[in-house]
């Protein structure tokens, strides 16, 4: 049995008191502590936020022990037998997969500081959280004897735990399983729609994959009285972030039930069918795959779906989600640059930042169109007999009940199995390739009725000069390549302030507007420095807006049917 022990004494100092409890029997015993954790699959060099790192012995003896990697310890223990490790881990990052401690809660994600020894992995641990008396704990761990437990590393790993006198919580069932919804933070929460809901997207997923992983499930949802927007799935429990508190249940809340449901996907998806990169985890080091378009992109595809196919979601509110992933797509030219499947194997060097323009794809919005592509070809294929949620629902029995991780070549028998078809050249052009793919999203589209339009960008700055800015600012995001404002010799994170000589003062649109017919010279800050770039008059459109819509014609009888089939 591995013991753990969390403290929060100080805790405006926001530093964790942690000792873990070995037995070891080796003269020389290893201690690591993970190097990342699931759900974000990028180093996070956690090692960083601890201090006082020491180690004693059953007697309460300092042991000697050298520090071999970043993240990893060699402790000698020659005629020990009990070991306890003791350190303090810095918890000041309150997102969906972090920790955080202040004086009104103590969150944890244990893969963020709990160290392991080389070995044990698989023994049961137990869990201590000595917190204020007025303080309760939402987790899916289970509490016998006034301990926590799990049955070993890998499940404390994946267990987050809220801690806190605010917590409000709720349940539902559905197929079996129990659900409950915690939040924690300033919140006024509608229970009768939230649950609603939450109780209607549930029932649908599950009704699709015939079972439920797990007995008991948790959305653990931190609400925040800042922009916020985070979800990090586990094997029984979600961790949801979401401000500001006013607007949750406002504007933001298909922001939550879009988070939720694409967690909710990702406890078969990611959490059970698992790519064999992944299979079992290795927390020592980068867990490199190309099967990012699996992992993400089909579960932002079938989270929002579900939301559709469950009623929760109206067709318009779905497409206008859709769009947005449209969008994304067309405004990144590295779609001509880098594939899917290298932007996936690339996550672990620069995945979750925009980083160097043009450079990569993202394996969320290349995935879900992806994803979509798959679900309509099958469709087609099986004269709406099957689609995407029959491979899934293969592959959650063939290979994650089984115990197996899932290889590119296992998805596309699967495939090929549900389908009939093969899928050599999709993946050969659009997985592993860069070849524009508009053409197939249309033919996709046009199956169901529907039809892919665009017109030029409402900004004046996006579509006539091929300029974006970062919301709510006039630093420069983007320029399109051969547009005026990138053949001006305007650069990224240049902070525009004039046109013309007039100051923008933040309406940089009705300046460009009012000087339409005019030369144009922006001036712009850039390190620290005036710039003025003369744009070139060149009369056409650069940056465009992508919708859907229903065919101008009378839809025939089979795109009805498939319509009706794709959102069931």
């Amino acid at each position: 049995m591995v013991h753990y022990t969390f403290n929060c004494a100080s805790a405006h100092q926001q530093y964790i008191q942690i000792t873990a409890t070995f037995q070891v029997k080796n003269d020389q015993t290893i201690v690591h502590l993970p190097s990342w954790r699931p759900g974000r699959y990028e180093l996070g060099n956690f090692a960083k936020n601890i201090k006082a790192f020491k180690v004693l012995n059953a007697s309460n003896q300092k042991l000697n022990f050298s520090k071999i990697t970043k993240d990893s310890w060699q402790v000698d223990t020659i005629n020990e037998s009990i070991i306890t490790v003791s350190y303090n881990y810095f918890a000041a990052d309150l997102n969906a997969g972090s920790s955080y401690l202040s004086p009104e809660q103590l969150y944890v994600n244990p893969v963020n500081c709990c160290v392991y020894v080389e070995g044990l992995e698989q023994v049961p641990c137990t869990v201590e959280i000595n917190i204020p008396s007025n303080w309760e704990v939402a987790t899916a761990m289970d509490k016998k004897n006034g301990l926590w437990n799990v049955a070993n590393f890998d499940r404390l790993a994946d267990s987050p735990f809220i801690c806190s006198a605010s917590l409000q919580k709720q349940s539902y069932k559905s197929g079996g399983t129990n659900f409950h919804i915690w939040f924690n933070g300033e919140i006024l929460v509608d229970w009768d729609r939230l649950l609603k809901d939450f109780k209607a997207f549930t029932d649908k997923q599950i009704d699709k994959f015939k079972e439920f992983p797990v007995a008991d499930y948790h959305f653990l949802c931190q609400i925040v009285p800042y922009k916020a927007y985070h979800g990090v799935e586990h094997c029984d429990s979600t961790v949801i972030l979401l401000g500001p508190s006013y607007d949750v249940f406002g504007s933001l809340y298909k922001e939550l039930l879009g988070v939720s449901s694409h967690e909710l996907y990702h406890t078969w998806n990611v959490k059970a069918i698992r790519p064999i990169e992944l299979f079992p985890y290795n927390f020592k080091q980068e867990n490199y795959s190309k099967l990012g378009y699996i992992c993400e992109g089909i579960t932002t595809y079938m989270g929002d779906l579900f939301l559709l196919k469950s009623g929760v979601f109206s067709f318009e509110n779905y497409l206008v989600e859709f769009k947005n992933q449209l969008q994304k797509h067309f405004d990144n030219p590295a779609r001509f640059n880098y594939s899917v499947a290298e932007s996936s194997f690339d996550t672990w060097l620069d995945g979750y930042v925009p980083g160097a323009p043009g450079r990569k794809v993202s394996i969320y919005t290349e995935g879900c169109l992806l994803a979509f592509v798959m679900d309509v070809k099958i469709l087609k294929a099986t004269i709406n007999r099957f689609c995407l949620d029959d491979v899934m629902r293969v592959l959650y029995f063939d290979y994650a009940l089984k115990g197996k991780g899932v290889s590119e070549e296992d998805f596309k028998e699967v495939l090929i199995q549900i389908s009939g078809v093969s899928f050599d050249d999709f993946f050969n052009d659009f997985i592993h390739g860069t070849q524009p793919y508009e053409s197939v999203l249309a033919e996709c589209l046009d199956y169901l009725g529907l039809e892919l339009l665009h017109r030029p960008h409402a900004s004046y700055a996006a579509g006539k000069l091929g300029l974006k800015v970062i919301p709510g600012t006039l630093t420069v995001a983007s320029t399109y390549v051969g547009s005026p404002s990138e053949m001006a010799g305007i650069m990224l994170n240049d902070e525009i302030l004039a046109v013309n000589g007039i100051l923008c003062q933040g309406e940089l649109d009705k300046w460009l507007n009012y000087f339409d017919s005019k030369p144009k010279i922006i001036t712009v800050i850039r390190s620290g420095k005036l710039v003025t770039c003369t744009l070139p008059e060149l009369n056409r459109n650069f940056y465009f807006e992508y919708y859907i819509q229903a065919i101008t014609t009378k839809p025939t009888k089979l795109q009805v049917n498939s319509l009706d089939k794709w959102m069931k």
